[in-house]
């Protein structure tokens, strides 16, 4: 099968939603499907006002397919039978024959959904309700789109089914030979923590996480934090915080491992993959009781979950956690045995059916 997946943006930089597209590319690949993966400057919403800034995006193209800036090759290891294609903008001129489309981002969608003569079964992966865009009514109708849809999370699975529409539910799978603990629960040091810091991303509540820290230090003077993210080091990070800018997936997993506790705090999440990964590599995690963490996180069994947006709560879980070490070894074992029923194996078995059950 001839399978095309449309990405919005350039792929040099770690995105959670960019890494499952990968990840299946892979897969499909190694099981004999021809894969292409389009990545483009930028796709607009329809109707779109242009800045001037927005206009001048399009003149990344060339150097960026001159130099192959755009690759994902500092993060993550794509199959060579993937085909990566550079393309200037989104439009039909550049899409070619496929036997399916899938997109991936509410812009892609919208665009895959209006090109009515394009042969072939068109998918829609939605892996965020996206409506923190900034254009909620037009991402909503894409979920209303002549599409085929594939959701990540049963709270995605509840939207659609609210809208009306129908929709695979798969889950996502994780990489077991890239996380893992190496390094027992019960002899980290309790007071050491790890957090993803994105702090240009409202939602991600990274600013939520650092004042529950600076909650906890005035009480837990010996309390350690490492954080990690795609941008250099903030400049107001207080230095007692250690920070790793982009680091490889290898460090990442000294990260989780080094860590007794993995603090989540986002205000939205479709699948939170860092909170996955730290239960891999044995860390607690205490997280926000939102329905991308609900998919993984059972509160009092594998994770404590608290309010979105609320310091002092997260403080006061992760402090329960730091004065309880029989609780918080529970939650890390708990959790590390219960993340294992999330497989790649059964994501690409599921999504391959899903391609094949129209052919």
């Amino acid at each position: 099968m001839d399978i095309v997946f449309l990405v919005a943006y350039e792929g040099s930089r770690p995105v959670g939603g960019l890494k499952v597209v990968y990840e299946y590319a892979n897969r499909l690949a190694r099981r004999g499907h021809k894969v292409r993966i389009l990545h483009t400057v930028q796709v607009l919403p329809r109707d779109a006002k242009l800045r001037l800034k927005d206009r001048l995006r399009i003149f990344e193209y060339l150097p960026y397919a001159i130099s192959g800036k755009w690759k994902p090759d500092q993060w993550f290891k794509l199959d060579p039978a993937v085909e990566l294609v550079w393309i200037p903008t989104m439009s039909r001129a550049f899409f070619p024959q496929a036997d399916v489309y899938v997109a991936t981002w509410w812009t892609t969608a919208e665009r895959l959904a209006a090109m009515h003569d394009l042969p072939g079964r068109k998918l829609y992966l939605i892996q965020h309700l996206e409506t923190f865009t900034g254009f909620a009514d037009q991402v909503m109708d894409t979920w209303k789109a002549p599409l085929e849809k594939i959701v990540i999370a049963r709270w995605l699975e509840q939207v659609a089914h609210e809208m009306g529409e129908t929709c695979h539910y798969i889950p996502n799978g994780l990489d077991f030979t890239k996380f893992g603990c190496d390094v027992a629960a019960e002899t980290r040091n309790p007071m050491h923590l790890a957090m993803l810091f994105s702090p240009g991303v409202l939602w991600k509540g990274s600013q939520d996480g650092l004042s529950a820290l600076l909650l906890l230090k005035e009480k837990y003077p010996n309390l350690e934090a490492e954080f990690f993210g795609v941008d250099g080091r903030p400049e107001d990070l207080p230095p007692w915080i250690v920070y790793h800018q982009a680091p490889a997936q290898e460090e990442l997993r000294r990260i989780y491992n080094r860590a007794a506790i993995f603090l989540a705090p986002s205000h939205s999440e479709g699948w939170g993959l860092p909170p996955c990964e730290a239960m891999m590599c044995g860390a607690a995690v205490v997280a926000t009781d939102i329905g991308g963490h609900r998919e993984f996180c059972t509160d009092g069994e594998t994770a404590l979950l608290v309010s979105a947006m609320d310091p002092p709560a997260i403080a006061e879980a992760v402090g329960r956690l730091i004065d309880d070490g029989d609780l918080r070894l529970r939650l890390a074992r708990n959790g590390h045995r219960d993340i294992q029923r999330f497989t790649w194996d059964a994501a690409c078995d599921a999504f391959e059916g899903v391609l094949l059950s129209g052919t």
